[in-house]
């Protein structure tokens, strides 16, 4: 039986949530996490510099299919927020969007062969369309969990660093996977660089596809359990116009907003970062495709990092504290190596301390990074109650919609940037590393430090906007339980 919008919110949840829920709730953004990483990691080099697609139209491509998900995100938040069903709110859409996701990521890695520009353009164009909407429909429910699976101020810290655990190992196993085995593979087939083979992308899609299903599968039978103590929406009818004005009614809170911009901020400057790692690996530290592997392992102890480092920061220094402190350590330090390499202070490409001072770095900095990630997240899961008490309505799915649609669109905007930057660099494609002159390599780093430094901090500067702390949480909790009782009497 479900339990009926005026109770709901008051059955007694646990203050500690069992370690396989959380685990079933985190497993789930391997879905996410394997879909980014190719997104973000190869879909610009396959399709630019394998398929042969101008980098400009990739972007161009990403970057078009904004237009028609525009709207996908809050309209799937909203419609979960107000679904009926015996399985809840949440659920349906969870299952039913597990193999359409996974068919159209096989889809995106296996495009025609003797295609022309144009027909390459719009199939990367209509696969990208579908991807975000069919990921919408699981994403957006699914991040919606987190505040009704617990309201505990530090446990929603904890539970959403099970979260970004399992999103970035899952992501970055595919990756490791490309590097160590794929791609090596593909070189002894082939005489070409396993990096540059058409056959390595293919066995990706086969691989990813399945992790993306299997993940969406099972963190939805793991939480299947609960749809029990969730809210279950009263029946009622709807109007464009009535759901418009109470989605904005959501939205319109200024420490919303504060996340909001910090989040597209974030999202361009992570987008634009992602699709150049690969170049600068490849092209600028000169890392073979075995060093470049084992670099991103090192994203494995990053992840563990962040995973156990952000509710210790939750605790003692409140969310926002504890973000702002983490992220300016992590953003000012993320372009180090390459700021040192340009003034000349590392040794050459090849000396063994370059491979491993870039590794070290990068370690710590994505750990913290992946830290600040997740209390970001747990601070837009606290203005869940805040939101309920202005406007009556639990609206979980219309909140987490916004930072969904932040990370699979604005991040387009991040990568056609990239695109820029290679660009501006006058960055040869098709090129391989001994045809890309010095001067090229130091004005890729010269273009990219100033653009993310300059999307890093002013992402800091909008979230010290942030209000909501700890005392204002539980004190909206009081309130919110003050009025259940009151209706209730």
């Amino acid at each position: 039986m479900h339990a009926n919008p005026e109770n709901a919110s008051n059955m007694a949840q646990p203050d500690k949530l069992p370690l396989r829920l959380k685990s079933a709730y985190g497993f789930g953004s391997v879905a996410y996490g394997v879909k980014n990483s190719g997104f973000d990691y190869f879909l610009l080099l396959f399709y630019s510099q394998v398929i042969g697609l101008d980098a400009r139209l990739v972007g161009v491509a990403i970057t078009t299919a904004l237009v028609f998900d525009a709207l996908s995100d809050p309209i799937v938040g909203y419609w979960s927020d107000n679904f009926r069903s015996r399985w809840g709110r949440r659920h349906p859409f969870m299952y039913c969007a597990a193999a359409p996701v996974a068919l159209s990521y096989f889809l995106l890695w296996n495009p025609p062969q003797e295609w022309s520009q144009t027909g390459l353009f719009w199939y990367l164009l209509v696969l990208a369309v579908l991807i975000r909407t069919f990921i919408t429909l699981y994403e957006t429910p699914s991040s919606a969990l987190a505040p009704e699976l617990t309201k505990d101020y530090d446990e929603r810290s904890s539970l959403i660093s099970f979260r970004y655990l399992f999103g970035w190992c899952g992501g970055n196993a595919m990756t490791v996977m490309m590097f160590f085995l794929v791609f090596p593979a593909m070189a002894t087939i082939s005489i070409a660089d396993g990096r540059f083979n058409r056959d390595s992308y293919e066995v990706m899609g086969i691989v990813a596809s399945g992790l993306i299903f299997v993940s969406i599968i099972v963190s939805a039978l793991g939480t299947h359990s609960r749809i029990g103590h969730f809210v279950q929406p009263p029946p009622r009818t709807f109007s464009a116009g009535s759901v418009l004005r109470e989605i904005g009614a959501t939205l319109a809170n200024g420490s919303f907003a504060a996340l909001f911009v910090a989040a597209l901020l974030g999202a361009v400057a992570t987008g634009l970062a992602a699709a150049l790692s690969l170049y600068f690996y490849t092209y600028f530290w000169e890392f073979s495709s075995l060093e470049t592997g084992v670099i991103l392992m090192g994203i494995f102890l990053a992840a563990i990092i962040g995973f156990v480092l952000a509710p210790i920061v939750s605790r003692t220094m409140g969310k926002k504290r504890g973000a702002v402190v983490i992220g300016l350590i992590a953003f000012l330090g993320a372009p180090l190596p390459v700021v040192l390499r340009l003034v000349g202070v590392l040794p050459e490409n090849g000396d063994p301390f370059v491979f491993w001072f870039v590794f070290v770095a990068g370690v710590i900095d994505v750990g913290l990074v992946i830290c600040f990630q997740i209390l970001s997240s747990a601070m837009m899961a606290d203005l869940v109650e805040q939101s309920e008490l202005k406007t009556g309505r639990r609206s979980e799915g219309v909140l987490f919609s916004t930072i969904t649609f932040i990370r699979k669109s604005v991040q387009g905007f991040g990568l056609i940037l990239a695109s820029f930057v290679l660009h501006w660099a006058a960055f040869p494609a098709g090129a391989s590393v001994e045809q890309v002159s010095d001067e090229t390599v130091w004005r890729l780093g010269a273009y990219y430090v100033p653009t993310i430094l300059a999307l890093w901090l002013s992402m800091m500067a909008a979230i010290s906007a942030y209000k909501l702390d700890r005392g204002t949480h539980e004190e909206n909790l009081k309130q919110l339980a003050a009025n259940r009782s009151a209706a209730s009497s």
